[in-house]
């Protein structure tokens, strides 16, 4: 059994980290005390106790607990669960890389939530607001849990010579644990195996040196393994993204090259690709999209080595695009606008009128089809009374999105005035 796993919690007292969520305080500890579980999505890079606090939640909450792999598992099992009978409190279901369940499996949960028959704690790497579907989203608490500091890890290796029954055979001298750390990152996992193998490696020896030297020599050999799991994975995807929407498509290309030989999923690479070309190119070429919507298709169907020629293709095509975020950010300002309006009514004339009855009410009276008028538009109001006409929308300077200033200006001449 590796280290990690033989260091496995037992109680929350002994979880390192995430004191956000864990100190005597908080209101997620008091509400797991009190045994108050709702469904929620941990969500958090990997090897920060993502699993180990979905067990110890439910250990504490005296619950049943099932736990699937959203790669292995689908809604077969998670049918077999529900029909299972679990007395009086309902189990909990933990399903690691939620985001990997499809939009059908993660509806065959809503249900069970919805009603209380299950307490679902999901665990995913991925942004749940673009991973999880709305619907699972709403009944869900997230709660983040980030990477572990140095601190931690150092807290969570002594305990490691104090108490593992086999780390605590050696002498061991600690001189520097950097070079670990740089490797490991936040990941407690890939920390305590790769601890493990160091020591291994010098079992023979009167004393264990935990210095730069000794833990360079096994590291360089466990990097190829382990490099995708690691912090590296979120630092290089930024450095990926900024460095096309800097418009620099060779520095894209290195940092999709250093993507590609650790074995990081193609599908995650070109799903980012997708959000970058709506997000930071939007109108300015809306082909963009298009690319990178194919290019998602295409690296599912073919596959690698070939995959890498696609990517390749859209990342230089997107990196070298005009870029625009204005369309991002009319959606976001109008999202703001319908939550503070929310309550107000829709226009009578902006009403369907399928009815008799809808007709004699005044819905649709008064609305001008668009097409029956000079260049399909005729100037009408689109907006709830309460709410004066704004422009969300304002275009970027580039030559797309000046075309798009021009015949905005003429249509709405109040609400897009000439500068």
């Amino acid at each position: 059994m590796p280290l990690a796993e033989r260091l496995r919690p037992t109680t929350l007292d002994q979880m390192v980290g995430q004191k956000h969520l864990l100190s005597p305080n908080s209101a997620f500890r008091r509400a797991v005390e009190n045994r108050m579980l709702r469904s929620c999505i941990f969500w958090g890079p990997p090897g920060v106790g993502k699993t180990t606090l979905a067990q110890l939640v439910a250990a504490q909450a005296e619950r049943p607990f099932f736990a699937l792999s959203a790669i292995q598992s689908g809604i077969k099992e998670i049918r077999d669960i529900l029909q299972k009978p679990h007395g009086l409190f309902p189990p909990v279901v933990f399903i690691d890389e939620i985001h990997r369940f499809n939009t059908s499996q993660q509806d065959a949960l809503l249900g069970a939530v919805e009603k209380g028959t299950i307490t679902l704690i999901g665990a995913t790497t991925e942004n749940p607001s673009f991973e999880i579907n709305a619907a699972l989203l709403s009944r869900c608490q997230v709660y983040t849990l980030t990477s572990l500091a140095m601190e931690d890890l150092l807290e969570i290796t002594a305990r490691a010579f104090r108490e593992d029954v086999l780390m605590k055979q050696r002498d061991v001298e600690i001189i520097s644990l950097e070079i670990l750390f740089q490797y490991a990152g936040g990941d407690v996992r890939k920390w305590l195996n790769a601890l493990e193998m160091v020591v291994i490696s010098q079992w023979n020896e009167p004393k264990i040196i935990l210095d730069t030297e000794h833990i360079g020599g096994v590291l360089q050999k466990l990097t190829s393994r382990y490099d995708k799991q690691g912090e590296q994975h979120y630092d290089i995807i930024s450095a990926f993204i900024k460095s096309i929407r800097g418009s620099d498509p060779d520095a894209a290309l290195f940092w999709f090259g250093r993507m590609w030989i650790a074995g990081e999923d193609d599908s995650f690479i070109a799903r980012r690709l997708l959000i970058l070309a709506a997000e930071d190119i939007g109108l300015a070429n809306p082909t963009a999209v298009i690319l990178a919507k194919n290019c998602l298709e295409s690296v599912r169907m073919i596959g690698r080595p070939e995959s890498r020629i696609i990517l390749g293709q859209t990342i230089v095509y997107l990196a070298t695009s005009p870029k625009s975020n204005r369309s991002y950010l009319a959606v976001d300002e109008a999202i703001s606008a319908a939550e503070k309006y929310h309550y107000t009514e829709v226009p009578l004339h902006l009403r369907n009128a399928p009815t008799q009855w809808m007709k004699q009410m005044g819905y649709g009276v008064g609305y001008q089809y668009s097409h029956d008028y000079p260049g399909h538009f005729i100037p009408q109001s689109y907006w709830p009374e309460e709410i004066p006409p704004r422009a969300f929308y304002q275009p970027a300077d580039n030559a797309r999105e000046n075309e798009l200033a021009k015949i905005l200006k003429k249509w709405w001449p109040n609400r897009y005035k000439n500068e």
